[in-house]
């Protein structure tokens, strides 16, 4: 199996930026596609962003697309979340998540980082 550990998050006004960061630990990275959910306190958890095995396909919540990108480096076992524009609402939880298959819910991911808070302030 996969660990996952994320870092980057933090307290940023509306308007500015993150770079969130997860790092894996265990298998070959390459094997896995990624992806960045979310959740805000008292909702569930939703689909932000994920990539391909090399990177070559990306897709994102409409809410956010435009504003996030979502890369990785298999040579440094790490996906990465830029977060531009930020909105009070994207306030959350940001988790990322690994599987063998592409997938777009939180069902579809079988191995989980513990996340890292993201707070923007209006």
């Amino acid at each position: 199996q996969v660990q996952l550990v994320e870092s980057g998050g933090g307290l940023v006004q509306a308007g500015g930026s993150l770079r969130l960061s997860c790092a894996a630990s265990g298998r070959t990275f390459s094997n896995y596609v990624m992806g960045w959910f979310r959740q805000a306190p008292g909702k569930e958890r939703e689909f932000v962003a994920v990539i391909s095995w090399s990177g070559g396909r990306t897709d994102y919540a409409d809410s956010v697309k435009g504003r996030f990108t979502i890369s990785r480096d298999n040579t440094k076992n790490t996906v990465y979340l830029q977060m531009n524009s930020l909105k009070p609402e994207d306030t959350a939880v940001y988790c990322c998540a690994a599987d063998y298959g592409l997938g777009y819910d939180s069902s579809s991911f079988r191995y989980w980082g513990q996340g890292t808070q993201v707070t923007v302030s209006s």
